[in-house]
């Protein structure tokens, strides 16, 4: 679907690009004042072709490709968008309030890049219920989701900032919910290990699409299942514990909850942003006792509904879509591309006494920018309702 929308967006510049030269032409503009919009409007056309064809012609997706396909396509995004703006306002004979606001784009799309991508928000949520036991009472999670390291543009500086930031809050636990690395075990290297070894608080993740090898093109030199292995590993190497499907118990003040992570299947890469998915492993919940508050860490978000049927998930907590990375707010509501893909896409969700956060994440994936969904930590609290005994 992103690639549906980035063609529809890249054919729609170029015919506009077409239109406004043959107007232009036709109002009798010399062709040496053309030849430099001309020439402008041609190459930042091409380059999501370039970015494709190169994308074929690569034999692996390289830290280095990627970093190209990225960052080309943040700057077509940023030449093309107040371009089409400023075509907007001059066909209401309205140029120099197109021209201004071009500009306005522009700036907005260099934010983005730079204090947008990095610039950390804390969501506080409070979560209560009659299953939550009186031990828990207060009981603090910190939500980390998406990191995608091969995209990150200073790590050390950029990671550091995350685990300060979490250690401040002070959480009990620390969870993970997926896609840690963008491409290859790899990016996750000495220097992203131990700052990311950290926290304070245990940490326990899941496995996402990125994590799992699946986008590895020379499969030949690193299987996708040797890729998982080895990004599973490392994380283990930083004391992290990793949930391949399976739950583990909580224990506070003599009171217990469950804590279940679902691996990432890779038979779901396809279906990865589908609205709707198949029914989830079971596995993660064998001999867990459904008389206990579950806490249900998942990367897709889709799978919510399957998990709350299986009888758990009190609170699922979620990652993968990063609200697209673009979230416009308006009038105390909020819209993103992502709400076309997505039946749940960002924030907190409740249905039927159970509840899922989808955190937006910390990294990027297609082009390296944030506007409104802004890189998140989420703190929940639990909270025992007294009101139930």
């Amino acid at each position: 679907m992103l690639l549906v929308m980035i063609l529809t967006l890249a054919l729609g510049a170029a015919t506009a690009d077409f239109f406004r030269l043959h107007r232009l032409r036709r109002r009798g503009a010399a062709a040496a004042r053309l030849r430099l919009p001309a020439a402008w409007a041609v190459l930042t056309d091409l380059l999501p072709l370039a970015v494709a064809v190169s994308g074929v012609l690569v034999r692996d997706n390289t830290p280095a490709y990627m970093w190209f396909a990225m960052w080309a396509l943040w700057l077509w995004l940023a030449t093309v968008l107040p371009r089409l703006v400023f075509y907007l306002f001059e066909l209401v004979r309205l140029p120099r309030t197109g021209r201004v606001l071009g500009v306005c784009v522009a700036l907005l799309m260099i934010w983005g890049a730079t204090t947008g991508r990095t610039r950390l928000h804390i969501n506080r949520v409070e979560v209560v219920s009659c299953r939550i036991p009186a031990g828990f009472d207060g009981y603090r999670i910190a939500q980390l989701s998406d990191i995608h390291l091969g995209s990150v543009v200073r790590p050390a500086r950029e990671l550091q900032r995350i685990v300060d930031s979490v250690n401040r809050l002070r959480p009990d636990l620390v969870v993970f919910s997926g896609d840690l690395v963008n491409i290859r075990y790899t990016e996750l290297d000495s220097t992203a290990m131990r700052i990311l070894a950290g926290f304070r608080a245990p940490v326990v993740s899941v496995t996402g699409n990125h994590d799992v090898g699946v986008y590895v093109k020379d499969t030949t030199a690193l299987p996708a299942a040797e890729n998982l292995r080895r990004v599973i590993r490392r994380q283990q190497a930083m004391g992290w514990r990793v949930l391949q499907d399976t739950t583990l118990y909580l224990r506070s003040h003599g009171d217990s909850i469950s804590l279940s992570g679902i691996s990432f299947d890779p038979e779901l890469r396809k279906k990865r942003h589908d609205k709707e998915l198949p029914p989830v492993s079971k596995a993660a919940y064998r001999g867990v006792p459904d008389t206990l508050y579950n806490i249900t860490v998942v990367h897709l978000p889709q799978l919510w509904p399957q998990i709350a049927e299986a009888g758990y998930g009190d609170l699922t907590l979620a990652g993968h879509v990063h609200a697209m990375q673009l979230k416009v707010r308006l009038l105390g509501r909020a819209w993103s591309p992502a709400r076309l893909l997505y039946k749940r896409w960002s924030g907190r969700y409740d249905e039927a006494g159970s509840t899922l956060y989808i955190n937006d994440g910390t990294g990027c994936v297609a082009y390296p920018m944030r506007l409104g969904a802004w890189p998140e930590i989420t703190l929940f609290t639990l909270r025992h309702d007294p009101s139930c005994e």
